[in-house]
């Protein structure tokens, strides 16, 4: 994490630069005399004579409102340049109250005041003072910037997160990349903070924007580990992982192979069970027997469902759900029939899914295979939901784009 650099803002330190709307703002003598000096001192790097030479001006009675304002003008400057931070917060608060401070000098104050804070290492002050500044100012990167490390280093990562992923939304909605550092921090903080199905979307992120193997490996774990991921998406779960070359234990090509097959498509089915064999994990140890077997009862299973396939159809026009028509549908698209296979998944999540986002998943799927690559991402994009179906969708996407 690449922390804020601490930059403080000083006031002008020149007494000519106090506000002069009136004959009345003046200086007097007596006022006048102890800031010339303490605006020398402050010159020379003498700040304790410098604020020695503040508090006395400062002790005079009847001061006029202008006197007053061009003390706490001067202890400003004086608390800033020497790190002071509670001195500086306390005269800057002064002079933001009042109507003599031009607005962008009090947004420049509130910012001093946040910056200064964080630079102590007085992180809830720090805080204090940044969502007063974004309140009372708006939206600024900087600030909100320190706002999130601000949290982060108070181990606040539930706040800490949710600002990050504010402004991480707002550049995505803009069509801006997030920076790399804000996504990892998010990361970051949603790990200590458990959040599996969050973390594994801000790797996703990461893969989309800036695709590097390490994160692509970090998101399948996460896909793999997340609690909320539904048996409905193991099978998605096994594809994408064979599509980014991560599935290679034989015991998952035979899970996968079975998973397809009670899912009622065993076109896929089949096609897992030629990429294991093509990868080496199928075939070539004890357990090549029962794999053929498997194979050739995958093979008789897609001509029985070839044979059976409009009594499938009619069967889940009838049902109650659309889940039977996503099933008939995306094997007319795994038997070559895809224009018509098509149709039936979208008839089917029009009529109604258990879960709408993964039969959107699916759709995309289907239109991979039918070759439809600009349809399917635009499916994929339009998954939502925090169960995995969105990820899962989003890796689809990416890997489509990256061969585009």
């Amino acid at each position: 994490m690449t922390l804020l650099a601490g930059a403080v803002f000083c006031l002008p330190v020149s007494l000519a630069t106090a506000p002069m709307a009136s004959a009345e703002d003046a200086l007097s003598a007596k006022v006048g005399k102890p800031l010339q000096a303490a605006q020398s001192a402050l010159a020379a790097h003498n700040y304790p004579k410098a604020m020695a030479a503040v508090n006395e001006a400062d002790a005079i009675k009847g001061k006029s409102d202008y006197e007053t304002y061009t003390v706490a003008q001067m202890r400003a400057a004086v608390a800033a340049q020497s790190g002071d931070a509670p001195a500086a917060t306390s005269a800057y608060d002064t002079l933001i109250a009042s109507s003599r401070t031009p607005k962008d000098a009090k947004a420049q104050m509130m910012m001093a005041e946040a910056t200064m804070a964080y630079t102590a290492k007085d992180y809830p002050q720090a805080v204090k003072a940044t969502e007063r500044y974004l309140k009372q100012v708006g939206p600024n990167a900087q600030m909100q910037t320190l706002l999130v490390q601000s949290y982060y280093l108070q181990q606040d990562f539930k706040n800490a997160a949710r600002v990050q992923q504010d402004m991480i939304d707002a550049d995505i909605k803009a069509n801006k990349v997030p920076p790399e550092s804000q996504l990892q921090l998010l990361a970051t903080c949603q790990t200590q903070l458990k959040d599996t199905g969050g973390m594994t979307h801000t790797y996703v992120l990461l893969a989309k924007y800036y695709p590097k193997p390490e994160y692509w490996a970090q998101l399948l774990h996460g896909l793999e580990t997340n609690s909320k991921l539904p048996p409905a998406l193991q099978l998605d779960l096994y594809r994408i992982r064979i599509a980014a070359g991560n599935l290679t234990a034989t015991a998952d090509f035979m899970d996968a192979t079975e998973i397809a097959m009670q899912a009622g498509l065993p076109q896929v089915a089949l096609d897992i069970m030629n990429q294991g064999y093509a990868l080496g994990a199928l075939g070539k140890d004890a357990g090549a027997a029962r794999e053929a077997k498997l194979k050739a009862l995958v093979v008789k299973t897609i001509d029985d469902k070839k044979a059976s396939i409009a009594a499938d159809e009619a069967a889940a026009e009838k049902a109650p759900s659309g889940n039977a028509l996503i099933t008939v549908g995306y094997n007319y698209v795994t038997f070559g029939q895809a224009d018509k296979g098509l149709a039936l998944i979208k008839k089917g999540i029009a009529k109604g899914p258990f879960d709408v986002n993964v039969a959107k998943l699916h759709l995309g799927l289907a239109q991979v295979a039918a070759g439809k690559t600009a349809d399917a991402i635009a499916t994929f994009n339009s998954v939502e939901g925090d169960n995995g179906a969105r990820d899962i969708a989003q890796l689809w996407a990416l890997k489509l784009q990256s061969k585009r």
